[in-house]
């Protein structure tokens, strides 16, 4: 009995291990399909670059791309602010032409997602992310925007650096970015809070002797304006004899036949790159990598060169005869790891001493 009992357990295996093998192998479990969402051709960027040059920059990327790109230019401490309150359901698929010292600070709060764009391997190392989170397109370059009527109405020197800004004769004759929401702004003060301190790096913010030279430049000061570009086209107005801006507006004011001139400080100019980067939880993805891979494109380098003084892709003409070309600039060598690091201590006591 307990033989045939045995026979029958086998029997009961065996059966058991046929039907196991039918399923796995004559019925065919469903083949999960990856859902593909159509991104159509829309693309959303927010923008640091000033509105005419970015005017300029999308028609051609949307010719290139056939793409519908909705773009969006605010002040750069505005930019941040916005990716700030949209964290949670970011309404932009990548930012385009913004502060590295912003980008850098939002790589690390986890803002952005790692891309190579094509030609990535092409740009120089200092002007992108090692890890590939974002890559750096141009530069810009502050400078004084110099009314040349002003200064002949009002009986003004022409300065020659910033230490000549606050000679007393300049009282209410001056206008600068506020540094919070602007990345002109921003550079000029922490490229001063450098030059002016060699131990910048090794004591607490507040206590950076920069801070003596600024508190001397106040008492010249007309107005602090959220703006970059707005110090230059109101002393390009006559409204300000000095505008404290960035090169290449002041040289397309010129152009233009306005009355002024580009003064470049004898201590060095400050710089920052501008920077594009993919949204992380971007609603259209490959569009934006697309866009991203047009950036930085040789087509794209020729546009931006028409703007700006630099660019960082070797080997794009230099394409701005009225601006001098970067190896002959002075250039203060930005701390953009210090800076990013410390933009927040900056601010606060820029807007203690001087927010009013």
């Amino acid at each position: 009995m307990k033989s045939k009992g045995l026979i029958w357990i086998i029997a009961a295996i065996v059966v058991v291990a046929v039907i196991v093998v039918i399923v796995f192998t004559v019925i065919k479990p469903a083949k999960v399909e990856k859902v593909v969402i159509d991104e159509g051709d829309k693309l959303i960027i927010y923008t640091s670059l000033e509105t005419d040059e970015t005017e300029e920059y999308i028609t051609a990327a949307e010719a290139a791309l056939g793409l519908d790109i909705d773009w969006t230019r605010f002040s750069t401490g505005i930019v941040g602010a916005k990716l700030l309150a949209e964290r949670e359901n970011p309404q932009a698929d990548l930012t385009y032409g913004w502060a590295a010292t912003y980008t850098m600070d939002f790589t690390q709060r986890g803002f952005f997602e790692p891309y190579v764009p094509k030609d990535g391997d092409k740009i120089p190392a200092q002007f992108k992310d090692p890890n590939d989170y974002w890559y750096a397109i141009d530069m810009y370059i502050a400078g004084f925007c110099v009314n040349t009527e002003k200064l002949k109405e009002y009986d003004l020197p022409m300065p020659a650096s910033w230490k000549d800004l606050t000679n007393p004769v300049y009282e209410g004759h001056l206008i600068m970015p506020n540094p919070a929401s602007s990345g002109t702004g921003f550079l000029q003060v922490a490229g001063i809070l450098e030059t002016m301190d060699p131990d910048y790096r090794t004591k607490p913010v507040a206590e950076n002797e920069g801070w003596k030279f600024l508190e001397e430049l106040d008492k010249n000061m007309g107005q602090y304006i959220k703006s970059g570009s707005r110090p230059a086209k109101y002393a390009a107005a006559g409204e300000y004899a000095i505008g404290i801006s960035f090169a290449f507006c002041v040289g397309n004011l010129a152009k233009e036949g306005k009355p002024v001139v580009l003064v470049l400080p004898a201590e060095g100019s400050a710089y920052e790159l501008e920077t594009n980067a993919l949204m992380k939880g971007a609603k259209h993805p490959n569009n934006a990598k697309k866009f991203l891979d047009w950036a930085i494109s040789d087509e794209a380098m020729l546009l931006y060169s028409k703007w700006k003084v630099g660019v960082t892709k070797p080997g794009t003409p230099h394409l701005r005869a009225d601006l001098p070309k970067i190896e002959e600039i002075k250039l203060i060598p930005m701390d953009f790891d210090w800076q990013s690091a410390n933009r927040g201590d900056i601010l606060i006591n820029w807007q203690d001493k001087f927010l009013r």
